[in-house]
């Protein structure tokens, strides 16, 4: 599995982190910013991860900023993206069996390199149920 990660400023250390974790669990992992602490524009991020899944170089995607919501709010915006904002196990588990979601998004001033691991370990690993939940993705899709 393939996954592209990006960062605004505010989530640049946690997405350090968060990389070299999913590189040491031996993931193909492709950055695409940013690369300091200087100030950048989340939405500017967000585009260039989600471009990639959509175009089928990247089976999912790992966003960070701040609370994790501007990174959530720019992915959703994109047609066949489907961005959790996740800050515990529950969620995690949860946004990929029913949810098939493909863009997780963390908040690096809310949770800790720990809690963040075992988020991702989770999510990533975690398949989509289908049945009904699959049905109720294609309704969202019509929206």
């Amino acid at each position: 599995m393939k996954i592209a990660i990006a960062s605004d400023h505010a989530g640049f250390q946690l997405k350090e982190q968060i990389k070299k974790y999913l590189i040491e669990k031996g993931y193909p992992v492709e950055d695409f910013g940013t690369d300091s602490e200087n100030s950048v524009d989340y939405p500017d991020f967000a585009k260039k991860v989600c471009k990639e899944i959509l175009s089928g170089n990247f089976e999912r995607g790992i966003l960070f900023c701040g609370s994790g919501v501007g990174m959530s709010i720019s992915a959703n915006r994109f047609r066949g993206i489907r961005a959790v904002l996740c800050q515990d196990l529950y969620t995690a588990e949860y946004s990929r069996l029913h949810n098939d979601c493909n863009v997780l998004c963390l908040p690096g001033r809310i949770i800790g390199k720990g809690v963040a691991e075992k988020i991702v370990e989770i999510w990533l690993k975690t398949p989509f149920e289908g049945g009904r939940h699959k049905r109720r993705i294609e309704k969202i899709d019509e929206l």
